[in-house]
């Protein structure tokens, strides 16, 4: 698998779908690309202990701090709140017969997932993200 690019600097991450598939494993690709979901119950970043932040996995764009993580009990990692207004993009989902909101990153365009309004206070929200389309780094010791 290729290196994420560095966008530690901001801006959009625009790339063809011949270099999306070359720096995204084809699991990666399936949900950031093509948005596909990972099984439930299926994903390494469900259970994440400490303190850290949560990134797109297709561009590193810093989408959720740790802080903001809690278990929804659906199977895929839940946040009720993003790092700051403008990292997610929402979008109305109107696929498998049903309206619902997708979540997308700002930066790139990758498919994280859906948001619900069911969520825990202060927000009321539930970001369900696929932990394919994200990465955890801890924060420094």
């Amino acid at each position: 698998m290729a290196e994420t690019p560095d966008t530690s600097t901001g801006g959009t991450v625009e790339l063809t779908e011949e270099e999306w598939r070359e720096r995204l494993s084809p699991e990666r690709y399936a949900v950031l690309r093509q948005k596909g979901t990972e099984p439930a119950w299926s994903g390494e970043l469900l259970h994440v202990e400490g303190t850290g932040m949560f990134s797109c996995a297709g561009c590193g764009a810093s989408l959720f701090p740790s802080d903001t993580k809690f278990d929804s009990g659906s199977g895929w990692p839940s946040f009720y709140q993003a790092l700051d207004e403008g990292v997610i993009r929402e979008h109305v989902d109107r696929s498998f017969g049903m309206a619902r909101t997708e979540i997308t990153c700002a930066r790139c365009g990758g498919h994280l997932g859906h948001v619900f309004p069911d969520g825990p206070l202060p927000t009321g929200l539930r970001y369900c993200v696929n932990s394919l389309s994200i990465e955890y780094e801890p924060d420094p010791a």
